[in-house]
């Protein structure tokens, strides 16, 4: 395909004759050429994907929650909790990068409904199946696989969708708002679902999340999308699914570039610790302080987590808008979100007050959340023309390292019976993340070149 203009700058992942390009071409003609939302519409927006996220992980997050429960009533050791735990994220990684390229091609919220009505129906479901087979670790295994697979096409479907409708100067805060649903999401499964799970048992937990999730997706498609909208044509979902000579991604370019290999190494890493801390730390409580009430450490870190994420947003936005330079923002951001917040994750571990282990872990993943306004936004800075397929790329990464370190975690904490182990593994990871992103970090778009015309 022969491209017009010596001098025009050409997106290498971009198709632009391909379905989504049609789609974005329309939206265009529509509203005088600007292809993002209105304020007022991103504000709703922003708002339903803040309670998707959450509803995302409460959903992920019921069997954490329930893991002593689950490992009771089923009498698991260590070592079976944690293949059921990284069973998760072996599902998780295989569905990221195809789910970024469906998205960029056909409309990331099309996806996210799509994932999240599956999703939903599998929590909702999960304990009925539990009472017609005896095979327990293997069903829960399984079960938590395929909510790896329907879960793993949300975040780079989320970062297809916020590329293409949100302006760069409001990305951040909108990034760190919609991922506040991540702690908030916890939150709400780490206060209720203890309650739940206290007065009426693990299933409850399940039948809680998954029917809010399926509210959430009737409410979404009911208010938020015309008719038409919902409608994916066969044709479409084929040319999603398929990478063709106008939409094939020029991976040998693309994956030449430092900076795109430095926000993947950070990404992987920020998201296999997290994950890690996500699905040990209420058992840790659990076993350290057992006389500690649940609904206290499943509920106090992450409640602390929502500001800190909405002021690193914000925080961000201003100081580019102020003239900072954008990549310097991001490495600040993440200095603070993998560095700072590994150090307090070593502070976790030393200590044997529930009180300071409670501000420990509040600030750990408080900080966190940090890497919002850091790499979660850099991979839109880089190209924002296949965001989603490189997130996925990132997440992919980010899953299996997930999946060994969630296992290598119980291996040590069964064969060492110390829980320091466990976060010398999480500091460990996040520094070699940070150091590669503060070296190799760039924020200047590589997804357009004037040598890639002939696509």
């Amino acid at each position: 395909m022969a491209a017009g203009g010596g001098g025009r700058n050409v997106p290498v992942c971009s198709a632009e004759h391909g379905p989504r390009a049609a789609q974005q071409d329309g939206m265009r003609r529509d509203s005088g050429g600007d292809p993002y939302w209105s304020r007022p519409e991103s504000r709703v927006w922003t708002v339903m994907l803040l309670l998707g996220t959450c509803l995302l992980y409460c959903a992920r997050v019921t069997v954490p929650i329930c893991a002593v429960a689950l490992s009771t009533h089923f009498d698991w050791d260590k070592k079976q909790s944690g293949i059921v735990l990284s069973s998760f994220f072996w599902g998780y990684c295989l569905t990221q990068i195809i789910g970024g390229h469906i998205s960029d091609q056909i409309g990331g919220e099309k996806v996210l409904l799509l994932s999240a009505s599956a999703w939903g129906f599998l929590t909702v479901l999960t304990p009925l199946l539990t009472h017609i087979t005896s095979a327990h670790l293997v069903f829960m295994t399984s079960s938590r696989f395929l909510m790896g697979l329907l879960q793993g096409v949300y975040f780079p479907s989320l970062a297809s969708l916020l590329s293409q409708k949100v302006r760069e100067s409001e990305r951040a805060f909108t990034y760190s708002t919609v991922g506040t649903g991540s702690q908030f999401g916890t939150l709400v499964i780490g206060g209720a679902g203890s309650l739940l799970l206290d007065w009426y048992g693990w299933e409850s937990v399940f039948y809680f999340s998954g029917l809010l999730t399926l509210l959430w997706v009737y409410c979404t498609c009911k208010y938020l999308l015309s008719e038409k909208e919902l409608i994916i044509p066969i044709d479409y979902l084929m040319r999603g699914l398929s990478i063709s000579k106008q939409t094939k991604v020029p991976w040998k370019q693309l994956f030449k570039k430092a900076p795109i290999w430095a926000v993947i190494v950070a990404q992987l890493s920020t998201a296999s610790t997290f994950f890690t801390l996500l699905s040990w730390l209420p058992t840790f409580f659990k076993e350290t302080f057992p006389d500690s009430k649940g609904w206290v450490f499943n509920v106090v870190p992450w409640l602390v987590a929502i500001p800190t994420s909405l002021f690193s947003g914000f925080l961000s936005d201003h100081l580019i808008n102020q003239g900072y330079k954008t990549i310097t923002i991001r490495k600040f951001m993440q200095v603070i979100g993998s560095g700072v917040s590994s150090i307090f994750a070593l502070c976790l571990g030393q200590t044997s007050s529930f009180c300071k282990a409670i501000v420990f872990a509040s600030a750990s993943v408080g900080l966190q959340t940090f890497n919002h306004s850091g790499i979660s936004v850099n991979v839109q800075d880089l190209a924002p023309s296949c965001a989603g397929l490189l997130f996925g790329v990132g997440n992919t990464g980010g899953a299996l390292l997930g999946v060994i370190c969630v296992y290598l975690a119980g291996y040590l904490i069964e064969t060492t019976g110390s829980w320091i182990s466990v976060f010398n593994l999480v500091a460990a990871v996040n520094s070699i993340g940070l150091c590669t992103f503060l070296i190799f970090g760039e924020a200047q778009r590589v997804d357009t070149d004037s040598a890639y015309m002939d696509l």
